[in-house]
């Protein structure tokens, strides 16, 4: 992932451009304005105040409340650290669901491990959110901060570059130039394209059906990932004692699942996880997505740098996604930081960036794709190979802390007590 550059606001969130049909000038502009696009202006509201920041996000700002069916997001321990830097501790205190324990099995097979918060002396591996709470709460981060200008509902449709700057002209006629270019729109990014920026795409054939799950009793902030024949299976802790499910099938079981009558569905559920996690007593509505390794092998080019989905969109297993988007930010930020208004977008901040972000990539995108393929198949060998590795986990603590450590996000080493 080497990078291949070149070597040479004044309105509030969420109002409009004050420049119809008019030239304006950033020093960044940030092409979507989702969850990651979003946490990155909040960053660098903080970081990086002097900085002239707009977005560019397709859809309008419904604001949607959350619900029974809201989606979430597992956040590592790292992670939660970085939403507390930013401003966000508040918010997760009160809407986030601390996950206590993590229990990884293998159905129909001996072994399992067990990860425990109090084991490795942390408050929590991490916590559930749900997205509706997180954009709340991201929404009310950037109304604080210094003004960020919103080009919403829009789109950028061309891209003109020069050795200082990039001229975007929007969908609806706008103009703007930008120093940087960050593209944060997710893995079906349009800007990334128009940027000539390949991706590589490797479809698992396999279909996540999400919903969330009621209990009969109290979940106790234990999060499970239980793998099973076509797939793993994750359940995650949420407030008001349910469970966020990630149900990986194969493609072809997926609509039959979907039309299932409630009861019906819960069922299966049951019949497909068992009774550990208790007993399930209703669920929301069901969504199902067909899941896709994707991942860009070039992080930046000439004034332009990709984080979150657009840069590597990976499998739910292990919940690594989100968490590596906000390391992606971090690193970012603090660079942009480094370099002050004078630096922004040139050569060495940008290689910087995608030098300090390979590693930790390549890791995360190895190991959730390790996963998914090790413990999707059918292969008695494999399978008698994973459950000695995971009873091995169980029995010698310096195998399971590697797990636990990237688990919480943190790259230093725990002690257990």
């Amino acid at each position: 992932m080497i990078p291949n550059v070149v070597n040479p606001s004044v309105v509030k969130q969420n109002t409009v451009n004050p420049y119809p049909q008019t030239l304006a000038k950033f020093d960044v502009v940030i092409a979507g304005g989702g969850m990651a696009g979003s946490m990155l202006a909040v960053a660098l509201q903080q970081s990086c105040p002097e900085l002239r920041l707009a977005i560019v996000e397709q859809h309008a700002d419904t604001a949607p409340k959350a619900s029974f069916d809201s989606r979430s997001i597992a956040l590592s321990a790292g992670s939660v650290t970085l939403l507390q830097q930013w401003g966000m501790g508040q918010g997760l205190a009160k809407h986030g669901c601390p996950i206590l324990d993590i229990a990884v099995s293998d159905r129909g097979h001996f072994a399992k491990t067990w990860l425990s918060a109090a084991e490795y002396r942390v408050p929590a591996l991490g916590q559930v959110i749900e997205v509706e709470h997180l954009g709340a709460m991201l929404s009310a981060q950037l109304a604080q901060g210094p003004a960020i200008t919103r080009f919403q509902p829009n789109q950028i449709a061309a891209i003109a570059t020069s050795e200082q700057q990039h001229r975007l002209s929007l969908a609806d006629g706008q103009q703007l130039d930008c120093r940087l270019l960050i593209i944060a729109e997710g893995g079906q990014s349009a800007t990334r394209k128009l940027a000539a920026m390949p991706v590589d795409e490797t479809p698992y054939e396999q279909t996540a059906i999400i919903t969330n799950l009621a209990l009969a009793k109290r979940h106790n902030n234990a999060a499970f990932e239980r793998f099973t024949e076509h797939g793993p299976m994750a359940l995650l802790p949420l407030v008001d004692n349910r469970y966020s499910l990630v149900w990986t099938v194969p493609p072809t079981q997926a609509p039959a699942l979907l039309a299932l009558p409630e009861s019906a569905f819960v069922a299966k559920v049951q019949q497909a996880f068992g009774y550990r996690a208790g007993i399930f007593s209703g669920c929301g509505s069901r969504h199902a997505y067909p899941l896709v390794l994707r991942q860009s092998p070039q992080v930046v080019k000439h004034r332009t740098a990709l984080l979150g989905n657009s840069l590597h969109n990976l499998h739910p297993i292990a919940g690594q996604g989100f968490n590596l988007a906000l390391r992606d930010i971090a690193c970012l930020s603090a660079l942009l930081a480094q370099g002050g208004v004078g630096e922004v977008g040139g050569y060495w901040q940008l290689r910087d960036y995608a030098k300090a972000r390979q590693a930790d990539m390549q890791r995360v995108i190895w190991l959730t794709d390790a996963l998914v393929r090790t413990f999707s198949t059918r292969s008695r060998l494999v399978a008698l190979a994973r459950n000695l590795g995971l009873f091995a986990m169980l029995l010698c603590d310096d195998l399971k802390t590697p797990l636990a450590r990237q688990t919480m996000g943190f790259g230093a080493p725990y002690a257990k007590s």
